[in-house]
């Protein structure tokens, strides 16, 4: 399986889990958890994926900069105009939306060090 096949896989089982978890929730937070959800599966999915397919080349470096800033600036529009927008609280779908984030981040991380360490050193 490739990287980006083993990234895209770990995203479903996640995005899967997070659906689960999020059925359970007091009704206070769930809308908070959809909202956090949708923007990071949908936002990070393909950044994660770019990112994957990107190590060993020499682009890598201006896809990873690009991605962190483009994930800050997504939860600052999330906390600074999206929820006030809204009207919701903001602590349940900004906690949300940094957990989702960190786990993604996480599952890029491991991707990518699996792709790495079967990339050819130049």
């Amino acid at each position: 399986m490739t990287a980006g096949g083993r990234y895209l896989a770990a995203m479903l089982l996640a995005g899967a889990t997070a659906m689960a978890a999020g059925s359970i929730l007091p009704a206070g937070w769930r809308a908070g958890w959809w909202l956090a959800l949708g923007i990071t599966l949908s936002l990070q999915g393909p950044l994660g994926w770019w990112l994957v397919t990107a190590v060993g080349t020499e682009r890598f470096l201006a896809v990873w900069v690009l991605g962190m800033l483009l994930r800050l600036l997504i939860v600052g529009l999330t906390g600074l105009v999206v929820i006030p927008a809204l009207g919701w609280p903001a602590a349940p779908a900004l906690l949300a939306l940094v957990g989702f984030l960190v786990v993604s981040l996480a599952i890029e991380g491991i991707a990518s060090a699996l792709q790495h360490s079967r990339a050819l050193v130049r």
